[in-house]
């Protein structure tokens, strides 16, 4: 047990507490420590399961980065980024260190955030519930015990569900908050016990120091293929972008966030964080069968109380049910958690307009511009006459964890693909024949037929045609895939009307895209699509 207790204590980090502290519990003890304290249920085939309350997802509006000297001219402060004043945040972390006095107990983790050793940060997670401990532990680096031993934190998060947050006092907007201080090295989440938000606290630290090492931090998933190529997968939420990357003929090297050095692909963490609802052991093998295993956390994922049985189709707690388990759970996955720099990116989205091909090959400017879109569309409301969907641009994929400006990530990105030769393409997983409605959504064969095409290399030599509305190139067959699905104008029983969706989509690109066009140069600006 001493080998877990680090000599840099939580007093030498100004952190006053008589707590029973619990310092870097393996997934056993922490297990036993959650189920002592009632903190949720262990399912039949041994995961743990937890519900967060009215929190089942990120509290994006209750996020504040201090606004001082360090962070005053290097934050994209908007909509996004929004600023804290230094006395908010010292009143803020005075009662912070007050709550936790009150707790008899304290759950503390030595992690990593980053795999690639000379890129990776140090950072000491205190927590008042043993399962965020585990959560934690689950999905960053572990470091080993002679990393322990002599551990020394750059950046601490400690998180109190317990804490409320007074809007007067702090300068919140509720009694949730999640305050980062980039000068005193600090993350303070309270007022919710949705263990995500621990998770991108760590991930937008790293993108906002990585890009000054020239490093391009990055939300996709990646994996390498048997040649040792490393492809990364970029979208959004419900994209696919955990379930294309979990492909069994491939090396996962992470799910959702990771680095670009000069020589690797690095995962910046340990574990996988998946969505459950509606899990498919037929479509999803490798992440359905970590519902099975004792070391999973699921948060929101509905169990019969008696039985222990678990409902990954009932979204009665969440639809954004989740599981939290290590990377090795899943069969391939790589144990450097890394793998060359990448000879292949792909940019996913689900366009419920059903407006974009399956795929389509992009330039660097082309890619630069899509990523700085980052372009999906979520499936029309249940609100009676809402039948339209609804378009969603965030910035590099990723707008909520990006404290930079859009333009120092695009940048980066264009000259790594310019750099290394890389093949760019945008893969649509969402609707053909229609939009959301009307038509289906893209076939999870074709999918994956497209993709494997892509990677190994034989698309390149396909044929190719102009898309007339976003002006990419288009594949006219590929083998083993319909023909038809290839151009969606011609999918569409109703060709005027995809070309009035066409349309109106393509000035929702150019409208979203004004903000960015005086931070990019004009091969980047050519690339936007032309309005008819």
């Amino acid at each position: 047990m001493a080998d877990r207790v680090p000599a840099y204590s939580l007093a030498r980090q100004g952190i006053d507490t008589g707590a029973e502290l619990h310092w870097n519990l393996g997934t056993a003890p922490l297990v036993e420590h959650a189920v002592r304290r009632a903190e949720g249920l262990l399912a039949k085939d041994g995961p743990f399961v937890v519900a967060t309350g009215k929190h089942t997802g990120r509290s994006a509006n209750d996020k504040f980065i201090v606004r001082d000297a360090e962070t005053e001219n290097s934050v994209w402060w908007g909509k996004t980024n929004k600023g804290m004043t230094p006395d908010h945040f010292q009143a803020l972390k005075q009662d912070f260190l007050a709550h936790l006095k009150t707790k008899p107990e304290l759950f503390v983790q030595d992690l990593f955030g980053g795999s690639q050793p000379e890129h990776r940060v140090r950072v000491r997670v205190i927590n008042e519930l043993a399962w965020h401990n585990l959560f934690i532990r689950t999905l960053l680096v572990r470091p080993d015990a002679a990393d322990l031993a002599g551990f020394e934190p750059e950046y601490t998060i400690i998180d109190l569900p317990s804490f409320q947050a007074d809007p007067e006092r702090h300068g919140t907007r509720s009694e949730t908050v999640v305050a980062v201080n980039f000068s005193e090295k600090l993350i303070l989440i309270g007022g919710t016990a949705y263990a995500g938000e621990m998770k991108k606290s760590v991930f937008g630290l790293l993108n906002y120091l990585l890009p000054q090492q020239g490093i391009m931090p990055m939300h996709c998933s990646a994996n390498i293929g048997p040649e040792g190529d490393t492809a990364i997968f970029f979208g959004l939420s419900g994209t696919g972008k955990t379930t294309l990357s979990a492909d069994a003929s491939r090396t996962l090297i992470g799910d959702d966030e990771h680095g670009w050095s000069d020589t690797a692909v690095f995962n910046f963490e340990g574990g996988c964080y998946a969505k459950m609802i509606r899990l498919s052991p037929e479509a999803e093998p490798e992440i359905y069968a970590t519902t099975k295993r004792f070391g999973t956390v699921l948060e929101n994922v509905v169990i019969d109380p008696v039985t222990r049985e678990l409902d990954l189709d009932d979204a009665t707690l969440a639809e954004n049910s989740r599981g939290a388990y290590p990377i090795d759970f899943i069969p391939n996955a790589s144990a450097e958690n890394m793998g060359p720099v990448p000879k292949n990116v792909i940019m996913l989205t689900a366009d419920a307009y059903g407006v974009l091909p399956p795929i389509a090959k992009l330039t660097p400017d082309q890619a630069m511009y899509h990523f700085l879109s980052g372009y999906t569309a979520k499936v029309a409301g249940t609100e009676i006459g809402v039948t339209e969907p609804s378009a969603t641009f965030s910035t590099c994929f990723g707008a909520p964890f990006m404290p930079r400006h859009p333009s120092i990530y695009g940048n980066l990105l264009k000259e790594r693909i310019a750099k290394g030769g890389v093949d760019c393409w945008l893969v649509n997983t969402g609707w053909t024949g229609g939009k959301f409605g009307t038509g289906s959504r893209m076939p999870i064969k074709a999918t994956r037929a497209l993709l494997n095409a892509a990677l190994d290399g034989s698309l390149n030599n396909a044929e190719f045609r102009t898309d007339p509305n976003f002006g990419f190139k288009v594949p006219v067959s590929v083998p083993g895939v319909d023909a038809a699905i290839l151009d969606p104008r011609g999918t569409w029983a109703d060709k005027a009307a995809y070309d009035e969706t066409a349309r109106k989509l393509v000035q929702q690109f150019i409208d979203n895209f004004a903000q960015f066009e005086a931070h990019v140069d004009e091969g980047v600006r050519q690339s936007a699509p032309k309005a008819a």
